[in-house]
């Protein structure tokens, strides 16, 4: 039985939702990468002590971002999932990331979508603001040791998402 390349699906699926392709799923104290080349998961990383994902964690297949890899995205959630769940979700805001270039010298962009699946919506469309500034730390805390030193450049609307993961689909 040949295996899916997940990161090579479609963006979006033919109801007009992004994908999400889940990675580390909530509660994981490791990050967890998919290896399109093996065709697996793989595991990237611990996360610093008393951290943990507060919500699963992945990419949208077929796209590319500012640093070369899919779209990040953290799927707000009152359930965990699996490696290699693949989700269909909606935008609810859109964090703008900068941080060191991986290959060194100078800076890129790694922005990240905060999502909700579609089959459970239960946000009211909206994050409050406390957990926009809990989802911030979070994300500064998961790259402490990394050398990535990032900085958040502040919040887009669900609508700037949608376009950026419209934007950065292979070719796009």
């Amino acid at each position: 039985m040949a295996s899916t390349n997940l990161a090579a699906l479609s963006p979006r699926d033919d109801d007009g939702a992004f994908r999400v392709v889940v990675e580390s799923p909530a509660g994981s104290r490791v990050k967890i990468k998919y290896d399109a080349e093996l065709g697996a998961f793989t595991i990237s990383r611990p996360l610093v002590l008393g951290v943990v994902y507060p919500f699963d964690w992945g990419f949208v297949p077929g796209t590319r971002g500012p640093d070369g890899d899919p779209i990040d995205v953290i799927l707000v959630s009152d359930f965990s999932t699996y490696p290699g769940v693949v989700i269909p979700a909606r935008a609810l805001a859109f964090i703008r990331v900068d941080q060191n270039a991986k290959s060194g010298g100078g800076r890129q962009r790694n922005d990240r979508i905060v999502a909700e699946p579609c089959p459970a919506p239960r946000t009211a469309g909206a994050l409050s603001e406390r957990v926009r500034k809990e989802l911030e730390h979070f994300f500064a805390a998961t790259t402490v040791f990394e050398g990535k030193d990032i900085e958040i450049l502040g919040w887009g609307s669900a609508d700037e998402a949608e376009a950026f993961v419209d934007g950065a689909r292979h070719g796009g």
